[in-house]
């Protein structure tokens, strides 16, 4: 496989004001090979969520270089960065970050809609992939009247709607019941081997990773090790 995300030396730095500064990442190397489900994980604080930002373009590195299949994303300007993530990127929130105000199925085929696709041909995308998620029966429901899983399966199916080369989920199970998670879990492991898709997952629970071909761990800003929980005897290696 070849490697569709690499990050060198990547740092970020926060300023709280006056001459107060944070140092959330500190100079992070690693590379995911397309088609990998991969976890970042790490203790509350450790960077794993401003990790995963730098990785979906939602926020800039302060130094270091990132790619994104052979693109230093680094050095594009920000219109360039909106069209790479609509074209490319899909994302997952722990919020679900879905409309109220729409049906699951419009809520599906925004991102279809922004890239200029016709409305028909939007709307059967949406349907096929909100069936794919098992809510083919669900396209009409506003998000008042979806379960919390639901909701979270819905945002997943939005995360396809544009065949993103990266899906990067933030907690996708943190407000979500074991069940649900479970479900989700599922629904993104089908994915990856169906489709090959290439997944990036912050998680802090410790069962989610029976669903990962790769774990980062991150600590204080530093990569912390790999571990390679799916059969493979590598067990978990010094960052």
């Amino acid at each position: 496989m070849t490697a569709t995300i690499e990050t060198e030396a990547l740092t970020k730095t926060y300023s709280m004001g006056g001459k107060i500064e944070v140092l959330a990442l500190k100079g992070i190397t690693i590379s995911i090979e397309k088609g990998e489900f991969v976890g970042i994980v790490g203790p509350s604080g450790s960077g794993k969520s401003t990790l995963l930002h730098m990785l979906g373009l939602l926020d800039r590195q302060t130094g270091g270089s990132l790619t994104i299949d052979g693109t230093d994303v680094s050095r594009l300007t920000d219109r360039e960065r909106t069209a790479f993530r609509l074209h490319r990127l899909g994302y997952v929130f722990q919020d679900y970050a879905l409309v109220s105000e729409l049906t699951a199925l419009e809520n599906v085929y925004i991102p279809c809609l922004v890239r200029r696709v016709g409305v028909r041909e939007c709307a059967k995308k949406g349907k096929d992939l909100l069936t794919r998620v098992g809510l083919g029966s669900r396209t009409d429901h506003l998000f008042t009247e979806l379960s919390g899983g639901e909701q979270q399966r819905v945002a997943i199916a939005r995360s396809l709607a544009n065949d993103p080369d990266i899906i990067l989920a933030d907690e996708p199970c943190a407000n979500l019941d074991t069940e649900n998670s479970r479900t989700v879990l599922e629904l993104f492991r089908k994915v990856n081997e169906d489709l090959g898709q290439t997944i990036v997952m912050v998680t802090h629970e410790e069962w989610h990773k029976t669903f990962l071909d790769r774990i980062i761990y991150i600590r204080d800003g530093l990569l912390d090790g790999y571990e390679y929980p799916r059969g493979n005897n590598r067990g978990k290696e010094a960052g």
